[in-house]
């Protein structure tokens, strides 16, 4: 009989950890989807989160990405709990095409029942999610051991306050899948993309997109008083389409680990401060007087296209 794997004890105050509940009537909730939204068009984000005009702004990529996540993070949880066997006799094309089907209709109903895809584009996202998960499945022993590793947990909450002078501002986040290797005592952060063709180099010099693993790894040190030296940040990408150049083995799975020290961080955390003094009082919002310059985006947002925004040249 073999010997039960005993685990450590960050792993169970991880997940004993309440995630801390949010006074509605008093706090405001940010994200980094909303600081993203901020640093991009802060008009965008007073449309949306201070005057409440909300847009339905769900893609068949929204879907896809939400669908192959949940698979994905079923596979791996079975994974470290289990066995590699056990994760291999799940049905996870089932799995996928079900997690597909309710994220489209859960949209779907968002959007006053009004289709945004069609029965064809779904069918060409579910290949490409199937080809994703038979080379993730595959190829897990190149990207996931366990020998010293366990699995924290999934969709792991964050909830906290990060501004000392603003208290009623709560930052919460959700990491899509958190490691601990014993043997170096270190914690591993990965946070799944999917992408059409992976990320180029103006993917990986994004700061803003680096800015959302960074804030994970200051947060969850504090959160969770764990050193912050000992915390790797991830982002692990899939790709639906390949290029005919791309004949190497492991072609759908991209890794990037951006650099993630106190340098770097520090202008993570800075950024976020300077969103949270810009939009927010004491008291809830601040009137967030910006005139947007028309640029290319414009054409995509939803706010622009009924009108709600008067970007204009200047």
């Amino acid at each position: 009989m073999s010997k039960k794997k005993v685990i450590p004890q960050i792993v169970k105050d991880v997940q004993s950890k309440i995630k801390r509940d949010i006074d509605w009537s008093s706090e405001k909730l940010v994200s980094f989807s909303q600081f993203q939204m901020y640093s991009e068009c802060p008009k965008k984000w007073s449309l949306q989160y201070k005057e409440g005009h909300k847009q339905f702004t769900s893609t068949i990529h929204t879907v896809f990405g939400t669908a192959l996540h949940e698979t994905i993070q079923h596979y791996l949880t079975v994974m470290y709990e289990q066995s590699y066997a056990a994760a291999d006799k799940l049905n996870t094309s089932d799995h996928f095409e079900n997690a597909l089907r309710e994220e489209y209709t859960k949209q779907y109903k968002s959007n006053n029942k009004q289709h945004f895809s069609s029965a064809g584009e779904l069918g060409e996202f579910y290949k490409d999610g199937i080809e994703i998960i038979r080379d993730f499945a595959k190829n897990k022993n190149k990207h996931f051991s366990k020998r010293g590793w366990y699995l924290i947990g999934v969709e792991i909450p964050i909830t906290l306050n990060p501004h000392p002078k603003f208290p009623n501002v709560v930052y919460q986040a959700y990491l899509d899948a958190v490691l601990y290797h014993e043997p170096t005592n270190t914690i591993q952060i990965i946070d799944f993309k999917t992408s059409t063709w992976g990320w180029g180099d103006k993917d990986k010099k994004n700061e803003l997109k680096q800015y959302q693993v960074l804030l994970y790894k200051k947060y969850f040190a504090e959160h969770f008083d764990f050193p912050i030296d000992n915390i790797e940040v991830e982002f692990f990408i899939v790709k639906r389409k390949l290029r005919e150049s791309e004949d190497f083995v492991i072609r759908r799975i991209q890794k990037f680990k951006p650099a993630s020290g106190k340098v770097k961080i520090k202008k993570a955390e800075t950024a976020i401060l300077n969103f949270i003094e810009e939009a927010f009082d004491l008291n809830g919002f601040k009137q967030v007087e910006h005139q947007p310059k028309l640029n290319d985006n414009c054409k995509w947002c939803p706010f622009y296209k009924v009108h709600l925004c008067s970007a204009t040249y200047h």
